[in-house]
């Protein structure tokens, strides 16, 4: 009967369990009642032991798999920063300036800066270009980025750094840029924008066709500093133009320190005006034609391209809601989603 059942549960039991019924049967058969249902208990619970066993090796395999499989999708998505993989040849590093420059986005200026420490630090790193696509932001965001440049270039002085426009890059664009060693453009990139702008809307007299009565309470005469629902005061406006003129002033000087003597003497370059990359290589305002792959293979003399440009980390993805996006639009690209 003994060997019956070894049989029958044959997958589930190992060797040293074998040993272990054997060793109890010779112990049961001495005792006079109920031996065979003992013998049976012994057998069952060794079984689930076994299984026990198994099921845990299986669950720890299961685990190691999707570990592996969750780093490379860390890799395939670009959320493994490639910054700071010490490589073994020369290269060009490249940094993407993109979009609106503000505090919270991926062109802050605590994103850029950390792009450019990682690209300078690298021994390897024969020079730096800096792609900039961006109609400007914040001129606070701006000037750190600016400011972190120059110490930079004083600080690795045998690593250039050069500026390449694609689409466009006004205002606060264009403050990051003449911090490079040179800017390079399309001949069709819009460049310069040198202005400063506060703009809003007025809704007085709006609340008074709804209905509505606006309550403003204030302690100080101007805490009500161009408030929409107000009439514009003289005085408000004239305190905001001198601030725009300050920050104008203070953006003019830094054009004029990165250009120096290349910059030509024009009434309206200072004015706001963007123009194309042909007509401001002849103002100054950019240096030379070329992309980023020209200047990394003609300029710098080092043809690989490296991307140090800042990427989304994995809370990023899931806090901004672009996990359910991402995720939805790969299913609509899918030959099998519900069309």
């Amino acid at each position: 009967m003994i060997d019956e059942i070894i049989l029958f549960n044959h997958r589930h039991i190992t060797q040293s369990t074998l040993s272990e019924i054997y060793m109890n049967e010779s112990e049961l058969k001495n005792k006079p009642d109920n031996w065979e249902r003992s013998l049976l208990e012994n057998l069952a619970l060794s079984s689930l032991r076994e299984q026990r066993r198994t099921r845990s090796w299986g669950i720890f395999f299961k685990i190691l798999i999707f570990l592996y499989l969750f780093i490379v999708l860390f890799v395939a998505l670009g959320w493994i920063e490639e910054g700071t993989v010490r490589l073994p040849d020369n290269h060009t590093a490249l940094i993407e300036l993109k979009g609106v420059i503000a505090a919270d986005t991926m062109s802050s200026a605590e994103k850029i800066i950390t792009s450019l420490h990682a690209a300078f630090k690298d021994k390897n790193t024969k020079g730096v270009v800096l792609r900039i696509n961006s109609p400007g932001g914040s001129p606070v965001q701006a000037g750190y980025i600016n400011d972190e440049i120059h110490r930079l270039r004083i600080k690795y002085p045998e690593t250039p750094l050069y500026a390449v426009i694609s689409d466009i890059c006004a205002s606060g664009g264009y403050y990051v840029a003449v911090a490079a060693d040179k800017i390079f453009v399309d001949k069709a990139s819009l460049v310069g924008s040198v202005g400063v702008l506060m703009d809003g809307f007025g809704f007085s007299g709006t609340l008074e066709k709804l209905g509505v009565e606006r309550r403003l309470l204030t302690s100080g005469e101007n805490k009500g500093f161009l408030d929409p629902f107000s009439p514009l005061d003289p005085t408000q406006r004239k305190y905001a133009e001198s601030l725009l003129k300050e920050i104008h002033e203070q953006f003019i000087t830094v054009v004029k320190q990165g250009r120096g003597e290349r910059l030509k003497d024009h009434p309206e370059i200072f004015s706001g005006v963007v123009w194309t990359g042909e007509k401001s290589i002849e103002l100054g305002v950019a240096d030379a034609f070329g992309s980023a792959e020209y200047v990394a293979r003609e300029v710098i003399q080092a043809e690989t391209l490296i991307d140090y440009s800042p990427r989304e980390g994995f809370s990023d993805f899931f806090s901004r809601q672009r996990f359910g996006q991402a995720v939805m639009e790969f299913l609509s690209r899918s030959e099998w989603f519900l069309k």
